[in-house]
């Protein structure tokens, strides 16, 4: 992606070269130049029109992202909620029902899988990503390898993964896959501490340049957790530390502002508080964080769900449309897309067009919500249960 180039430069007394200035030097009655090394940041890569179209295309009006990338342990315990055990042929199931389900195209924009996805094909032997394809959904792929404990802050996490990242975005590009996700976190109760922050933006920052130099749409994900009391001016507060330090290392790893995503949280009152705020309260505090830390030349903002009951995510991303942005602002929900829908399937063969209709349903709802026009009435009483743990 991006390289550095250094230059040898002559130059005569008080001229700006690459925004430094070099003076003569004098001893005795003659004059010796100066010679000096000046950094020249060469933005431009092989990917980087492709990486820019990808942006756009993921963040199209009234689509956004299925996140399905849930790790092998966790789509276990999705698995295990309905009685089913945690093989490869049950999560291929559920994973061919949620991609092959008729018209998602019209609404999901991309798809993020786990690694184990991205190579699996269909019980007929189309492969997943030739599926996705087909209706016009951008393949995604989770590249970060799960958090571990930060030593030196304060029971904090950082994230693993950057061993081996370029050699495995190289692979999952001629897989198929044209963008990528990165999560960490950042604990409120637990501080955070600068080493956390510092730690989550730089991770970010180094993903996120290896990943567009392998020509994958990196999908910059600091999520701050919604666990604790704390008031949503808190969380305000936070997030906006948090990106701004991650704007800070982008821009100093040399990221191409217009081929990232973003996957923030939505600011919010920490869980346990005791006054919940409405979705305008919301989408005011969010907006407002946004416009004081994310550049417009970024194309799309995909918020994450963070235990939202379907419904919730819903109203706070339309409530956050009722106005123009300088970014597309959409979804990039797992179980805020797929809570009915895994409810609904049962694990049963015969249940498999219904948990597509209501996989549907919640996209579409999503879809309307991106563009501003949704509506709550109607929704069932499942949908709008909460799913904070």
């Amino acid at each position: 992606m991006a390289c550095v180039s250094l230059a040898k430069l002559n130059a005569p007394s008080s001229t700006w070269i690459g925004g430094q200035q070099s003076f003569s030097q004098r001893s005795g009655s003659s004059t010796r130049l100066a010679t000096r090394r000046v950094s020249l940041p060469i933005r431009a890569g092989a990917y980087t029109d492709e990486l820019i179209k990808t942006a756009k295309t993921i963040a199209s009006p009234g689509r956004g992202i299925l996140a399905i990338d849930e790790s092998n342990a966790t789509c276990g315990k999705r698995l295990s909620s309905i009685g089913l055990d945690n093989t490869e042929p049950n999560r291929q199931a559920y994973r061919q029902l949620l991609l092959t389900t008729p018209g998602l195209g019209e609404y999901i924009s991309g798809a993020i899988l786990f690694e184990e996805t991205l190579y699996q094909s269909t019980t007929d032997g189309k492969k997943f990503v030739d599926v996705l394809h087909d209706q016009k959904i951008v393949p995604g792929i989770k590249v970060d390898k799960g958090l571990v404990p930060l030593p030196g802050s304060n029971n904090e996490s950082w994230c693993q993964g950057l061993d081996g990242l370029s050699s495995r975005s190289a692979e999952y590009y001629k897989q198929g896959a044209r963008f990528a996700k990165w999560r960490t976190v950042v604990s409120i109760p637990c501080g955070p501490s600068a080493l956390a922050v510092k730690e989550a933006a730089w991770g970010l920052a180094r993903y996120a340049a290896i990943s567009q130099d392998n020509g994958l749409v990196p999908i910059v994900e600091p999520e701050i957790l919604l666990d604790g009391d704390h008031p949503i001016e808190r969380t305000l507060e936070v997030a906006e530390k948090v990106w701004a330090e991650v704007f800070y290392y982008l821009a100093e790893n040399n990221v191409i502002f217009e081929g990232i995503l973003l996957k923030p949280s939505m600011v919010t009152p920490g869980a346990e508080h005791k006054e919940k705020a409405s979705p305008e309260t919301i989408a005011k505090y969010t907006l407002t964080m946004l416009k004081r830390r994310v550049p417009p030349a970024v194309p799309g903002i995909m918020f994450l769900s963070g235990g939202q009951s379907e419904v919730e995510a819903t109203l706070n991303l339309h409530a956050m449309n009722q106005s123009p942005n300088p970014w597309h602002v959409s979804f990039s929900y797992a179980r805020a897309l797929q809570n009915t829908v895994l409810k609904t399937w049962q694990g049963r063969p015969e249940n498999v067009e219904a948990a597509q209709k209501a996989l549907l349903v919640r996209a579409k709802a999503n879809s309307l919500a991106q563009l501003g026009k949704y509506s709550a009435e109607g929704e069932s009483e499942e949908a709008k249960k909460g799913m904070f743990c």
